[in-house]
């Protein structure tokens, strides 16, 4: 059972790691997998990210490790990192590639260099951290926790900047639009949430779906975003009229047979 994947930023290959801890790379043009599936972790893999350069690959597993895989061999690049996370939730890497932050159950955000060392440690959360976000310059980050809260930070210092109330439920997942004024967040408590960050508040009203709402991701060039849950539906938003219309602008929605999570 596949229970993460990842898109290689030219589009060309996707990632998908599994219940089992197997992880498997694809073409996406002929949607065949490339190679043998990599035995990487002894728990399910739980996230997957790509380096902005596409020359590796970083895995946070429920084993409580990452691991770093260069995409062309199904080779590790480093030694595993033992986080003390327990589950690790999320792990992505900054825009510039030099490091990552993960994410998972002790409620600690970490950044490491891409060698594997520890840079700093974030504590401020009340439970599980599961979703992650960078500034394009790195500076700060955002971070999404099952306390149904998301918070801002100083990426150098751990420095808490601001914290966004608003949800009910566990905060699940987290996305900045392309020019960095909003970010978009979906919860358990069967909403999307859109925050004007020179203000830190809430736009609108709730986006809602049926049921808890695990998914979310924004399109490129920032016109639309996307939303899945156990409702089994994919919701596709127009920015503009979601922001105008507070609470308005589906543009679309997909009905999918099963959602797991």
């Amino acid at each position: 059972m596949v229970i993460s994947i990842a898109l290689c930023p030219d589009e060309s290959m996707l990632v998908s790691g599994n219940i089992d801890g197997e992880i498997q790379l694809w073409n996406t043009q002929e949607g065949n997998m490339v190679g043998k599936p990599w035995k990487a972790h002894r728990d399910v893999v739980r996230y997957l990210h790509w380096s902005p350069s596409a020359v590796e690959i970083v895995s946070g597993s429920h084993d409580g490790t990452i691991q770093q895989w260069n995409p062309y061999t199904g080779r590790e690049t480093a030694r595993p990192i033992a986080t003390s996370h327990g589950w690790v939730s999320v792990v992505r890497y900054s825009p510039q590639g030099d490091r990552f932050a993960s994410g998972g159950a002790d409620k600690i955000i970490r950044v490491w260099s891409t060698g594997g060392e520890l840079l700093i440690e974030i504590d401020g959360h009340d439970d599980w951290v599961l979703s992650l976000s960078w500034s394009s310059d790195a500076t700060q980050m955002f971070s999404a926790s099952s306390d149904s809260t998301i918070r801002k930070w100083q990426s150098s210092s751990g420095k808490e900047l601001a914290i966004l109330r608003g949800h009910t439920n566990s905060v699940n997942s987290l996305c900045l639009s392309p020019d960095e004024s909003h970010l978009f967040n979906a919860s358990k408590d069967c909403s999307v949430r859109i925050w004007d960050l020179k203000t830190n508040q809430a736009i609108g009203d709730p986006l809602l779906h049926d049921d808890q709402i695990f998914a979310l991701t924004m399109s490129a060039d920032g016109t639309y975003f996307a939303s899945a849950g156990v409702d089994a539906k994919v919701y596709v938003w127009s920015l503009d009229a979601a922001l105008k219309q507070q609470g308005g602008g589906v543009r679309m929605y997909i009905a999918v047979d099963d959602v797991f999570v």
